[in-house]
């Protein structure tokens, strides 16, 4: 869809002050080969222990109303927050949580559960808020994780393609004017992977034997082995994904050659290059993969906290075109496309 009316105000990001190296986690053990650290490209991860995730969100959306000059808390319409990780125990409501911290009463909040894919599956809701019936003229979206249980393995238990890391993030929106315009959004549900992630696992609820941690591998095996090859569906993600891609290119008036940046989900260098860069012809030199390595993947927080840093180290000049790809487990995926419009007071 082509979007009017939204932008991002300011973007605020919480970053734990433990940082741990792949190095130190194969020293430390934690991992079972050398090849498997080493094998994807990225270097670290952070380390948020016993800090819940919606404390870092908490955090981090307060950095983002303290850079605003035009929004304060009691201006913010709705909220939108988004999540990988459990963010509490059963019962609790991780928007209600964020809103009492920060002092904000009586507006909507929506919960958001779209792993990897959280922070654009926001994105969405709060451009409904913003252009449709509600007339919102501000919407707050708020993401935290804390892979830090023994039901997760950060290093392992993703498979090969990820460091899992700790952190919290924010964003900001106003329909009336920010650093960065958003030109489009499209998403999709690619159902048939929906097995994917969840093998032979029954649709029930966890009940009887003890939770051990999970074994992301051993579910996506079973799916390659038994119902469609890993070949299979890679090719139908690309091809799924380029679509979504190129519709938010074509509702923005771009082409991918005018696309300053890719901001993509902290992972795998190859299927960054393989699934993303390569089929719209552009360099790895034009992803934030370089960034992302050494943060790991935070979740759905990774689109916020790559944003801030291209801000706030002079990355970005007004014009730029900046396009954020990411997709999660069920299959879903979406798209956004921002031309910034000018460099923040805040970005210095």
């Amino acid at each position: 869809m082509k979007t009017d009316g939204v932008y991002i105000d300011t973007v605020g990001v919480h970053l734990p002050e433990e940082w741990v190296s792949v190095e130190m986690a194969v020293e430390q053990g934690l991992y079972d080969e050398y090849s498997l650290a080493y094998g994807t490209g990225m270097t670290a991860a952070y380390i948020a222990n016993d800090v819940p995730a919606v404390d870092m969100a908490v955090s981090a959306a307060r950095q983002a109303i303290e850079r605003s000059e035009q929004l304060d808390a009691d201006s913010i319409d709705f909220h939108v927050h988004c999540s990988a990780t459990p963010q509490g125990p059963m019962g609790s409501y991780p928007g209600g949580y964020v809103l009492r911290e920060l002092g904000v009463s009586g507006i909507p909040s929506t919960d958001v559960r779209q792993h990897s894919n959280g922070m654009l599956a926001a994105f969405e809701v709060a451009v409904g808020q913003l252009t449709g019936a509600a007339e919102a003229g501000s919407v707050l979206v708020t993401a935290g994780e804390n892979f830090t249980t023994p039901v997760i393995d950060r290093w392992q238990g993703f498979g090969t393609g990820f460091t899992a890391s700790d952190g919290g993030a924010a964003v900001l929106f106003s329909a009336e004017g920010g650093f960065a315009q958003m030109r489009s959004l499209n998403s999709g549900t690619l159902p048939a992977l929906e097995q994917w992630h969840r093998g032979e696992q029954s649709m029930l609820p966890y009940r009887n034997e003890a939770m051990g941690p999970a074994n992301t591998l051993a579910l996506l095996g079973y799916f390659n082995e038994n119902v469609i090859p890993l070949d299979k569906c890679m090719q139908m993600i690309m091809e799924f994904e380029l679509g979504i891609v190129q519709r938010s290119l074509v509702d923005a008036e771009l082409n991918a050659s005018d696309i300053a940046w890719v901001v993509v989900a902290n992972s795998d260098a190859r299927m960054i290059d393989q699934m993303k860069m390569q089929p719209l012809g552009l360099p790895m030199s034009r992803s934030t993969w370089d960034f992302g390595k050494g943060v790991g993947h935070m979740g759905a927080c990774d689109m916020a906290v790559t944003l801030n840093h291209l801000v706030t180290t002079g990355r970005l000049a007004p014009g730029d075109n900046i396009l954020m790809t990411t997709s999660g487990a069920g299959w879903v995926s979406s798209s956004a496309v921002f031309t910034i419009v000018d460099v923040p007071a805040w970005a210095a």
